[in-house]
């Protein structure tokens, strides 16, 4: 399959094909009337999704509007409240984008192509068509050296300082600054697009400043329209100053967020191309579910051995692997940062 085939056109067969690169065949656990049922989609349950994040968004603005009329000891802790729900729904509006990357968020075609760019991604700076080239590799090529987000992972083990370190990176703002300096290098035609830790320079080509300019401005064009819209509705609402507090959820607990669900999902896994034994499912309560495991992203092990079952069948398929001791017990978020620090001082 090439780079160019997206995920969404990958067709049932082509799924028992690819795992069968796994130790165990998804043919030889499902049967393929079960298989059937569990990737059924539905726009029903997509615009669902999609709705309810941003109106737990919508949500949190309205309670920062309300608190910012309070005494200090009562909006400083909304705040910071507030400004965890969005990042945790920004998380969510990736995981949105990587679910439309696979064709999964949507029955109809457009909506995961199209509607979900523009609802979900490019609100968060991202890009749809160019995160499903880049995440169909992760796929194809999970744990290895060629894995596209092996460099997410690829520091760990490491210390509990070291961990800790990296905290305070994503929680200061640095991480989120050092990403929107990145993805600046990436608009304008300077560094290869990612959404991992790699830096990749391309070459020029004899393009000038301007040139480079002008790439950067029509790939920013979509992120500056939606967050545009963004800044308009709340200007409306007569609370445009709060559009600050949707950049501040952006920069700090939002990679926070996203670093502890990527170490979830593949830090510490044995390096093979089993998908049951490198990837991880996470046992998430409801607080995890809020910040670090939006629409049951948790369950990665059975994504990764079929990536065609949508958010809400995942954890149907991993009751049924369960039940025929395919998969153990999942650790949990804690269970996960141990493991990732283990390593001696």
């Amino acid at each position: 399959m090439s780079a160019q085939e997206t995920l969404s056109e990958i067709s049932s067969e082509q799924v028992f094909k690819h795992s069968a690169t796994t130790r165990r065949r998804v043919t030889d656990i499902f049967s393929r009337d079960e298989i059937k049922a569990l990737t059924v989609r539905s726009d029903l349950m997509g615009g669902w999704a999609v709705a309810s994040t941003w109106a737990i968004i919508a949500l949190s603005f309205v309670l920062m509007g309300w608190a910012s009329g309070q005494v200090w000891w009562i909006m400083l802790p909304l705040f910071l409240l507030a400004m965890a729900v969005i990042a945790g729904r920004q998380l969510c509006l990736a995981i949105l984008m990587h679910d439309a990357s696979h064709g999964t968020l949507f029955k109809t075609r457009w909506l995961n192509d199209v509607l979900s760019d523009w609802l979900c991604a490019r609100p968060i700076w991202n890009d749809l068509h160019k995160y499903r080239v880049h995440h169909l590799q992760h796929h194809t090529r999970t744990g290895s050296d060629e894995d596209s987000d092996i460099s997410l992972i690829a520091p760990f083990p490491t210390t509990r300082p070291s961990l800790l370190r990296k905290f305070a990176r994503d929680l200061s703002g640095l991480t989120g600054l050092k990403f929107l300096f990145g993805r600046v290098l990436q608009d304008a035609g300077l560094l290869k697009w990612t959404v991992a830790n790699d830096v990749v320079w391309l070459p020029r080509d004899g393009k000038r400043w301007y040139q480079h300019v002008g790439l950067l401005l029509r790939n920013m064009l979509p992120m500056l329209l939606t967050n545009g819209v963004i800044f308009v509705l709340l200007a409306a609402s007569g609370y445009a100053w709060l559009y600050v507090f949707w950049v501040l959820s952006y920069i700090t607990p939002f990679p926070f967020f996203l670093r502890i669900r990527s170490l979830a999902e593949h830090a510490c896994t044995e390096r093979s191309s089993d998908m049951f034994r490198n990837t991880r499912t996470t046992r998430a309560g409801w607080m995890a579910r809020a910040f670090v495991a939006p629409l049951r992203v948790h369950y990665h092990i059975e994504h990764h051995v079929m990536a065609s079952v949508p958010w809400f069948r995942l954890r149907d398929m991993h009751q049924l692997l369960r039940d025929r001791q395919e998969v153990p017990p999942p650790p949990g978020y804690f269970d996960v940062l141990r493991i990732v620090s283990s390593v001696a001082r």
